[in-house]
């Protein structure tokens, strides 16, 4: 769906993406999504999926900026998932996703019962900003020895990040042979209009996607309530980027050379433009480049 002025809409909105992936009646794109992200094709995919609640919005949730919509679910096997979006880099990525995988696992038992009955938990991360310094868009973490990888401790903690900045890096994009490519192509905001048009035809799930956020936004208080939680992010952006400017600007004038070259390494992991990195902290384009 698009706006008035032709935009696509983001299927990344978090407010978007639960009322599509999340709620009671998503269950065939929600299951088609973590299959995509799992791995698990023909007799190895997953066939049913639970959606474990469902949450009232209202004006203020979805323009509060630090409110968390995220989608929660358990498979067949009894694993239990936790979906987030995370638009904006505030620096505690990998933190967050433990805590929020530590909160799932334990609702998975009650008081007094066996921890053999704690279940498996699966936390799926989607960033539209550059994390870790890999050049996979797709990361996968699990309790490994340190120095035999192939040794897992257990199978309880699976942490998943999608990276939408490195993915829209990739020149190839093997739609036909990768249900996950054709997911992120779709969730793509920028992608390309005939690009959306043949992965939605190529996958079915994809296509209930597509009808259900059409739906979903043709409904004016919906429609309303998306754009908020846009707002919501532009003004998290903005005050991020202050704080970031005024951090920036007393590093040069307090900093030595290491210090700006620190700062430079951050704002580029930031996709920061290596121009406007060079004139806010004074060092050489070529530098800048190298770091």
């Amino acid at each position: 769906m698009k706006t008035s002025t032709g935009e696509r809409l983001n299927p990344l909105n978090d407010f978007l993406f639960f009322k599509v992936m999340g709620e009671k009646g998503d269950e065939i794109q929600l299951l088609g999504f973590l299959n995509a992200v799992l791995g698990r094709t023909d007799k190895n995919r997953f066939t049913s999926v639970k959606i474990l609640e469902n949450k009232n919005f209202s004006p203020e949730i979805i323009g509060n900026k630090a409110s968390i919509l995220d989608v929660r679910a358990k498979l067949q096997d009894g694993s239990r998932v936790n979906v987030e979006v995370q638009l904006r880099n505030l620096g505690n990525m990998e933190k967050r996703s433990i805590f929020y995988w530590s909160k799932e696992y334990g609702k998975g038992i009650k008081a007094g019962q066996d921890y053999i009955k704690l279940e498996n938990v699966i936390v799926v991360n989607i960033l539209d900003f550059d994390y870790l310094e890999t050049n996979n868009f797709h990361t996968v973490f699990h309790l490994r020895e340190d120095t035999e990888n192939r040794l897992i401790l257990t199978d309880v903690l699976e942490i998943h990040f999608l990276n939408m900045v490195k993915w829209r890096r990739i020149e190839k994009k093997e739609i036909v042979n990768e249900p996950l490519y054709r997911w992120l192509a779709w969730f793509d905001k920028t992608s390309p209009q005939e690009l959306v048009t043949e992965v939605i035809n190529m996958d079915s799930a994809i296509q209930k996607a597509e009808e259900r956020q059409d739906y979903i936004l043709s409904d004016e208080d919906a429609l309303r309530l998306y754009e908020m939680r846009q707002m919501a992010q532009m003004d998290l952006t903005s005050g991020l980027n202050q704080a970031r400017r005024e951090g920036i600007q007393e590093g040069i004038k307090e900093g030595k050379k290491e210090e700006k070259l620190e700062i430079a390494r951050k704002l580029k992991s930031m996709d920061i433009p290596i121009l406007q990195i060079s004139e806010s902290t004074g060092l050489a384009i070529e530098v800048v480049k190298k770091l």
